[in-house]
């Protein structure tokens, strides 16, 4: 029944475009019905929740009172809410009949009617109703002087039940209030897990009472004490979000050997043998899978760390493991021997297996990366596929295994936000597969996906900006119905959630600014904001050569920091010169003509301030390059005078480059299109 509701839904959204296209909402509904009138707001605006929801719900309606107070100014007469059926005469009026569970495979599900006199939430669980509040704040609009929710009847669920972000603190220390604020901007976005990796080569990070060698020796200092542990899983339960913890073994163990090398694959140790990594990479320390102290201190490990997390599910990690310090222990070679592993990956199979009672010991259910998956492994067991696309078999192998062969499975592949890929990389990705043929039980194990956000090249500072806005086009993916597909409906849209996003105190754009100011030295940098709209940072771990040019203590204050994906001037400007190729009317050459008269400019402003800027100095060939080309485009363009072409085509090479600042020019393929076309 609900898929023949989502058909309908998508015939309505079809027939009724001209009354949605002006609502800014993300994730997009399952079915919406906008009619021509309003429900005007005033201070006497008042909420009343009956039901039996979760106490989540009075926390979540007080915030929301405040956020909406907040953007229309107007004093509301109810501070916070506090008890069931506190104001029953209320205009917003939230039903709730049961109390929500924190975990995957619930009712998130919600109605939405706005009249002009009354506001209806229907609920299953306070879930449900936490997402519609997200929605009616979405919903906000005003005229010159008043605010309003437009008339509409919304009816909503998630398609897939896990959606996730992964946040790294293992290689940059993530401090609470940069989790926290990430929670925040999870719940706006209706996105219910968060993945937490917590260990790694370069660090770990969770207090041990029982284990104090791995603060002091393995942490430089920057760990969660339990009690923030505690407190970061209450505040995501209260926003509707499970906690997913990660200790990442049996490689990327560098960390965890370091204060316990007893426990470490290689042959010959004392206390010095490992240490922590300051680059990145994949590196070779990794437990000993034939020692049975290796799992003792892993279960210790799990008895103290397990009870901090309220849900059902632990990442034990399990990727990259080369077994480098496997295949030179003779030990262990005569371990595999007797026990007939036929090859490291049997080898860790074992290892894994002896984890999963230690977990569900604690009611937690064992998730690995998708290396852990061998045909001996337990099916409780999920499968989180990072490896491969869901183009076809050859590319997305661990993903159509997993659902084949039994497992539950999360996709991250293709929402890797940390490689710096624009948008519609991710947006346009599905967790379910399009050219293979699964059945209804196959599909059912697809759980939904996740976004990683790897932190080897990210700071407190930056994080915000490599996650959002871009994690807010995964959030639909992994809640609308896959038909909600037009990337010109989603820029629109999450232009304005952005700004909402910074309104909830996610830092993205105004940590822009600082970095800026840093790097002009604190001169007017209105030529480096105007350079830094039409460059990103290099893609796909090119950044970083071999993990070894930045280090964890490196400066992360440069310009590639201050850049981000989906440079918002290459997008008009491609926009421009899409539209002067299809017409050159002489508005259509000035769009694409008055570009290159702003980035001569800019570069003759960037030159300047390089003479008290020293950290400007790296952009100059770059904009020289985009400079001289704009001048030799000008010519041909505007001035309709012959130019060498092998000059042009020198200078667009140049413009191609990767070797200047760790940033490329956005703007390259769009001028590549119009040289090629005069």
């Amino acid at each position: 029944m609900k898929y023949i509701f989502i058909l309908f839904a998508s015939c309505f959204l079809a027939n009724s475009q001209v009354k949605t296209d002006a609502l800014n909402l993300m994730p997009w509904p399952q079915s919406i019905s906008v009619t021509n009138g309003s429900f005007a707001l005033d201070k006497n605006f008042k909420v009343n929740i009956t039901g039996n929801p979760n106490p989540r719900i009075f926390a979540r309606t007080s915030q929301f009172l405040r956020r909406l107070d907040g953007r229309t100014g107007l004093f509301f007469n109810q501070g916070f809410v506090t008890k069931i059926n506190e104001f029953p005469s209320a205009q917003l009026q939230i039903n709730c009949s049961q109390s929500g569970k924190i975990g995957i495979n619930q009712d998130e599900s919600y109605q939405l009617e706005i009249q002009s006199n009354k506001i209806t939430i229907n609920a299953n669980s306070d879930l449900g109703a936490i997402h519609a509040l997200e929605t009616l704040l979405q919903l906000l609009q005003n005229n010159s002087t008043s605010y309003y929710f437009p008339t509409a009847t919304i009816s909503d669920f998630p398609r897939f039940t896990w959606r996730g972000l992964m946040i790294d603190a293992a290689r940059h220390f993530q401090p609470v209030d940069v989790i926290k604020r990430n929670l925040d901007a999870m719940a706006a976005m209706k996105m219910n897990v968060f993945h937490w990796h917590l260990t790694d080569d370069q660090g770990w990070r969770i207090e041990l009472k029982n284990h104090p060698k791995l603060i002091q020796l393995s942490s430089d200092g920057n760990y969660y004490t339990q009690e923030e542990i505690k407190n970061i899983v209450k505040y995501a339960d209260e926003r509707g979000i499970m906690v997913v913890p990660e200790i990442d073994v049996p490689g990327h163990g560098s960390a965890i050997l370091t204060a316990y090398p007893e426990v470490g694959s290689k042959l010959n140790f004392d206390e010095n043998t490992y240490s922590l990594e300051r680059n990145s990479g994949i590196f070779t320390p990794t437990l000993d899978p034939s020692n049975p102290k290796t799992y003792q201190l892993l279960s210790e490990i799990f008895d103290e760390v397990c009870p901090l997390f309220l849900g059902n599910f632990f990442h034990i990690g399990g990727d990259e493991n080369e077994g480098k310090d496997w295949d030179s222990n003779p030990k262990i070679q005569e371990f595999k021997k007797k026990n007939n592993f036929a090859n490291n990956h049997e080898l860790q199979t074992y290892f894994t297996m002896q984890l999963i009672p230690m977990l569900k010991k604690h009611n937690k259910t064992l998730m690995g990366w998708e290396e852990i998956m061998t045909k001996n492994l337990s099916k409780e067991a999920i499968i989180h596929s990072w490896k491969g696309s869901n183009e076809g078999i050859a590319a997305g192998q661990s993903l159509v295994n997993a659902v084949k062969n039994g497992y539950k499975t999360v996709l991250s592949n293709g929402y890797y936000i940390d490689l710096m890929l624009g948008v519609e990389n991710h947006y346009l990705n599905d967790p379910m597969p399009k050219n293979i043929t699964l059945t209804t039980e196959e599909k059912a194990r697809i759980l939904g996906g996740e976004a990683p956000i790897w932190s080897e090249l990210v700071t407190p500072t930056t994080i915000d900006s490599r996650i959002w806005p871009r994690t807010a086009a995964i959030a639909e993916r992994l809640w609308s119905n896959e038909n909600i597909t037009d990337m010109t409906s989603l820029r629109k849209r999450m232009n304005v959630i952005s700004l909402q996003l910074e309104e909830l105190g996610i830092t993205h754009i105004r940590n822009k600014e600082v970095l800026l100011r840093h790097i002009s030295n604190n001169q007017t940098n209105t030529a480096l904001e105007d350079f830094s709209n039409i460059c990103e940072p290099l893609k796909l771990y090119s950044r970083n050569n071999e993990g070894t040019e930045y280090k964890t203590y490196s400066p992360f204050t440069l310009f590639a920091d201050a850049s981000t994906p989906d440079a918002k001037d290459a997008l008009g400007f491609d926009a421009a010169v899409t539209n002067y190729l299809k017409n050159k009317s002489s508005e259509n050459q000035l769009l694409v003509t008055d570009y290159f008269k702003k980035w001569i400019n800019v570069n003759a402003e960037l030159i300047e301030l390089s003479s008290n800027a020293p950290l400007i100095q790296p952009l100059l060939p770059l904009s020289k390059s985009l400079s001289d080309l704009s001048q030799q485009l000008l010519l041909k363009i505007e001035k309709k005078q012959i130019v060498n072409p092998t000059l042009v085509n020198d200078l667009l090479e140049q413009c191609n480059s990767k070797n200047h600042a760790d940033v490329e020019l956005a703007v390259y393929n769009s001028l590549k299109k119009l040289v090629s076309a005069e």
